[in-house]
């Protein structure tokens, strides 16, 4: 999941970053309301938390634009306000929640996490090719009934690989998904993160490199059900 800080309070806008990125997710941080706009105006975020008092543009104004822009991308309001009535002028603006500072991590994440939800078409309960299980809500990689432990990058670069269901996915695309903007495109960080990821998943392999243009999963699909068993 792609998310986006928007706080002119840096501390408060790091300490959130760094809580999001221990959950798996890519987070990029905004100090200001039009620095803001510049990173949704080039960068399709699922979620974006959005302080509504920064300088430059209003929390308010950025609020508008995105709901205006045709993105999927859902709002939670920040506000060191928890009056009922900021909040019906918050979600009135078309913010998609609302959450009063200060506020419990937990909650945070759990409203990001439902939020993400909603900003992306309803994801399969299970994820496969081959003989290769990866459960988005369990965050669980099984090969041939065997649990599989990957790092949250490993996790997330499957996701994408199998999501795309059998489409060539580019690195830079994979950059975006899994990672953040601090990412360098011109490091190996996709190359070295793909190759433990074959390593780990064992033969024969899924992945194939499709030269000059990224990688894929030939016969990746979904399947319902609850899973893998444990083994």
């Amino acid at each position: 999941m792609r998310v986006l800080v928007v706080e002119d309070e840096e501390p408060l806008a790091e300490a959130i970053a760094r809580g999001l990125r221990r959950e798996g997710m890519a987070v990029d941080v905004a100090l200001n309301g039009d620095d803001g706009h510049e990173k949704v105006s080039i960068t399709r975020y699922d979620v974006v938390l959005l302080d509504r008092d920064l300088p430059g543009m209003s929390g308010d104004e950025l609020c508008k634009e995105i709901v205006t822009s045709g993105e999927l991308t859902r709002v939670l309001m920040l506000t060191a306000s928890g009056a009922v009535s900021d909040r019906v002028e918050g979600l009135s603006l078309g913010a998609d929640d609302y959450l009063a500072k200060p506020f419990a991590f937990p909650e945070l994440v759990a409203r990001v996490r439902a939020l993400g939800r909603r900003a992306t078409p309803p994801a399969p309960p299970v994820l496969t090719a081959d003989d290769v299980e990866l459960d988005p809500a369990r965050r669980t990689v099984h090969r041939r009934g065997r649990l599989v432990d990957l790092t949250r990058k490993e996790f997330g670069v499957l996701e994408v690989l199998l999501s795309a269901g059998g489409a060539v996915v580019s690195s830079e695309d994979l950059l975006e998904r899994v990672w953040d903007e601090n990412a360098d495109p011109f490091t190996t960080t996709v190359r070295v993160t793909v190759m433990t990821l074959r390593k780990k998943l064992g033969e024969p392999g899924i992945i194939e490199t499709v030269v000059g243009s990224g990688y894929r999963v030939p016969g990746a699909g979904s399947k319902t059900g609850s899973g893998s068993l444990e083994g």
